[in-house]
């Protein structure tokens, strides 16, 4: 039988300025053709050229294109961010040529029956940002709630709902524990500075913004996995608690009275010992396991909060689309079932709408509903586009009894 979600429901599709938008200079393009980078990647045997966001899909200039890809799935809202170096290239210099762009593209996002969620910062920082420290240093949260500030008040008449920071722990974790992303530390003493700056960045961004326009919807981001024990002794229970501690719930606690919504992104989830190991049989071409299951328990998890959920990403990598379609209504069979649960979800938006540049990953991860070819930027509807728009069209996938 079919159940489905409420008529209000917002279905969408998530991306990222860095990501997407191609041309962006910030710290995360300085470090991609860095000296050290191309080095590390060579040594890898990897081609450095693959690693370099450049161009990526130009959506900067191929917005309409973007929103066609949009009305294909059929979906009513579309998450995007603004790239901070593109709006504030120099301290306290604000393009407004820039930021009347971003304008524009939430009144035709509202033109075409889409809202737009905006998610104001997605990791990479200006490059005055980077020489004070990034998030190391205190003056970078005045300097975030002052953009903050300014991108709300040029767009609040035509956004509704804001989305302070994305994955605040992914970043820290990424650049400051294994040092995998810029600036590629490993101190649990400046990645414990990191997030409480980050703490108080959204704290503060969130009262600026609702100072501004009160009835405006304020949340964050937060990446959260499914930890569970491999074996069932007392041990392993207890590490995965802890975990679960550490990564979902640590951050969420110190805003909870900052928000109205909380953004979540689930992609996977970590059975764990006291070794830490994972050896199950994975299945995204990034060697993450689907696990749709994890979806419903991270939502369960979030109840506590009495908040409304909106899931802001939600995905895999899949070039050939062997499982996307699979997951997808998989997955949002649990997200209903959440919601006879007394979770308060309304929202579920898919990473990605097109290919993009995967961080680190360079441009081999394929998330896209949309193939996107790099070298002309085309857009092509992968079949998994035609599933989605069922599931939109007839307000939710069948659900067996």
């Amino acid at each position: 039988m079919k159940k489905t979600f409420p008529v209000n429901f917002r279905w969408g599709c998530s991306t990222s300025a860095h990501q997407i938008e191609g041309s962006t200079v910030n710290d995360w393009t300085q470090w991609e053709s860095s000296i050290d980078r191309e080095k590390f990647l060579r040594q890898a045997g990897k081609n450095p050229e693959e690693f370099i966001s450049g161009m990526a899909c130009d959506s900067w200039n191929r917005f309409e294109q973007d929103i066609a890809c949009l009305k294909e799935v059929g979906v009513n809202s579309y998450r995007f961010s603004i790239e901070w170096s593109r709006v504030e290239p120099e301290r306290g210099v604000f393009d407004q040529t820039v930021i009347e762009r971003y304008v524009h593209f939430a009144q035709r996002l509202k033109e075409e029956g889409i809202e737009p969620f905006v998610t104001l910062w997605h990791w990479p920082v200006p490059l005055w940002v980077r020489d004070q420290g990034r998030w190391e240093s205190p003056q970078t949260v005045g300097d975030f709630v002052k953009f903050a500030e300014v991108m709300v008040t040029a767009m609040h008449s035509h956004v509704r709902t804001w989305i302070t920071i994305n994955e605040p722990l992914v970043y820290t974790s990424n650049s400051y524990v294994t040092g995998q992303w810029p600036p590629q530390q490993k101190s649990l003493r400046k990645a414990f500075r990191v997030a409480r700056h980050l703490v108080q960045a959204h704290r503060h961004a969130y009262t600026a913004i609702k100072k501004i326009d009160s009835t405006l919807q304020v949340g964050l981001s937060k990446h959260n996995i499914h930890f569970s024990a491999k074996q069932p002794w007392g041990v392993n229970q207890v590490f995965a608690r802890a975990l679960t501690y550490l990564w979902n719930e640590w951050f969420l606690n110190r805003v909870r009275r900052h928000q109205d919504f909380i953004g979540l992104n689930y992609y996977f989830h970590n059975s764990v010992d006291v070794k830490f190991g994972k050896k199950e049989k994975v299945y995204s071409d990034m060697g993450w396991e689907l696990y749709p299951e994890g979806l419903y328990r991270v939502l369960k998890g979030l109840k506590r909060y009495g908040k409304p959920v909106y899931i802001t990403e939600h995905g895999l990598a899949d070039k050939d689309d062997r499982h996307r379609a699979w997951y997808l209504q998989e997955s949002l069979r649990y997200a209903h079932q959440v919601l006879n649960e007394g979770v308060d979800l309304r929202g579920y938006f898919h990473w990605s709408l097109l290919d993009n540049f995967e961080w680190a990953d360079g441009f081999f991860p394929r998330f896209g509903l949309f193939e996107v070819d790099f070298v002309t930027c085309e857009r092509k509807a992968r079949p998994s586009v035609a599933v989605y728009r069922e599931i939109i069209e007839q307000g939710g996938p069948e659900v067996l009894e």
